[in-house]
């Protein structure tokens, strides 16, 4: 309850960005994907720097609520002069999530013990409680935006994340002591835990220009993906130097995973930049026959089905382990890889179904994709979240989990440039060219995923191996 309020932004703001950028900043279609690009390359970015700080500092709790704090002051922001103070808000929504989201998704590993077979099957009704609010806000914010008003929309942000506060108060009794701060009575640190706090809150503060700098120039952005990812990686390895041969090895397993999902984030995230505009440009209006925005259905689909099928799943998952028959996290995430491939060739046949004088094609169709692309994600992404708590150490959780989700900002760096690469350069070329174009592209994408997803199954037997007893 606490992270679905924080997807409801998410989600509703990144269906928003690239049509919000294109109809109202005036941006080229290969300008609005390689900025989407960059602001959701930015929020998972300093996911790792928020699962730092709460590892070191603040602990997962206060991180929470110091993320939630900036994010309800970036959507007013916004809300208060979209056009205008568009840039400045997206920032404080940065800083925010970056301390936000990785914490609570630590927060939930830390409620299993381990060896758990539980953990895989929590992860994805956590996955399903959250996916409401992305489907909530994936449907409100972008109705509201589109069709009343983009102040409203953007207010709405903060509102919910009051909302999340709220819960997260009423609810912290019944954490015991999970998420309190790592600075305890016996640390060496203890007498300067107020001072590292504070230091913490203003730094945060204190990096906005920068980031408004970056976001704005995303020439800048390919600089600081060619650097944060290597020393991050240099970062963890040091980390790594701590630990006996066997917590490295897993260690080293994790690093697999992040590495194969930068490349799975980098297809499933054209939702919110080249699907979005697809969706605006080439979709009918009809689910159904019931008249529908397709960009709704484009920003909301993935979460309905997850809401739908992703306990049920989960409850397989438990079923097939406690018969020894359930697939291993490697084998999974390839199947994932395998049903990604073929939810973009069903996006890339819509172009079969399309009105060449108009240049719409069938959303019934398109739907059919996303529904194979949720099953693509519920064997990825929540088996992930429950791995990175899994292979790390306790001490090394949240940073681990900082490092899952900057995969996840080089996948959304990517996706933008793919994104852009699928685009028509000509804001006023026919629809169906526009069409050809993105759907070409698709199927290039369904083709790189299928082999990807048979490169991680063939190499399953060694990250086994490396993986020790975690399954």
């Amino acid at each position: 309850m606490i992270e679905m309020w924080e997807r409801f932004c998410f989600y509703g703001m990144r269906g928003m960005l690239t049509i919000f950028m294109v109809r109202e900043l005036s941006l080229l279609d290969t300008q609005a994907n390689l900025q989407y690009g960059a602001i959701q390359a930015f929020v998972y970015a300093f996911t790792f720097i928020g699962g730092l700080f709460a590892d070191k500092i603040l602990g997962l709790r206060k991180s929470l609520v110091w993320g939630a704090l900036l994010m309800i002051i970036g959507g007013f922001t916004i809300a208060a002069a979209p056009k205008q103070l568009f840039y400045l808000g997206i920032c404080f929504s940065i800083v925010g999530t970056g301390f936000f989201k990785p914490n609570v998704s630590s927060m939930v590993g830390q409620l299993y013990k381990e060896g758990d077979s539980r953990r895989d099957a929590g992860f994805s009704l956590f996955y399903a409680g959250i996916n409401l609010g992305a489907m909530l806000g994936g449907i409100l914010m972008v109705w509201v935006g589109i069709e009343k008003s983009w102040n409203l929309a953007f207010a709405l942000v903060g509102v919910v994340m009051i909302i999340s506060l709220i819960t997260l108060w009423f609810t912290k009794g019944s954490l015991g002591p999970i998420g309190l701060s790592p600075i305890t009575d016996s640390s060496p640190l203890f007498a300067k835990k107020s001072v590292l706090e504070w230091a913490t809150y203003g730094g945060s503060i204190a990096v906005i220009p920068l980031i408004y700098l970056l976001v704005t120039n995303t020439t800048y952005t390919d600089w600081v993906m060619y650097i944060s990812g290597p020393l991050a990686l240099l970062y963890v390895c040091y980390e790594m130097t701590k630990y006996d041969a066997a917590t490295v090895k897993k260690l080293i397993a994790a690093i697999v995973f992040i590495i194969f999902s930068v490349f799975f984030w980098a297809f499933f995230e054209q939702s919110g930049g080249s699907l979005a505009l697809f969706a605006d440009y080439n979709l009918n209006d009809s689910l159904l026959g019931i008249k529908i925005l397709p960009n709704v259905v484009n920003n909301s689909a993935n979460s309905l089905f997850i809401i739908i099928f992703a306990a049920p799943l989960g409850l397989v998952w438990v079923w097939l382990a406690n018969r020894k028959l359930e697939p291993d996290s490697v084998v999974k995430f390839g199947l994932g890889f395998l049903l990604l491939a073929l939810g973009f060739f069903v996006f890339y046949y819509t172009v079969h179904f399309a009105d060449k004088e108009t240049g719409k094609t069938s959303l019934n169709v398109f739907t059919v994709g996303y529904l194979v692309v949720t099953f693509a994600e519920l064997c990825l992404s929540p088996i992930g979240l429950s791995l990175m708590t899994k292979l790390s150490p306790q001490p090394m959780q949240g940073l681990m989990m900082g490092m899952w989700f900057l995969a996840s900002a080089y996948g959304q760096y990517i996706a933008g440039l793919l994104g852009a690469g699928m685009s028509v350069a000509d804001k006023e070329a026919p629809a169906m060219e526009k069409l050809v174009s993105y759907t070409g592209g698709y199927y290039q994408l369904a083709i790189y995923a299928a082999v990807l997803g048979v490169l991680l199954i063939a190499i399953s037997p060694l990250v086994r191996k490396l993986m020790g007893a975690v399954r």
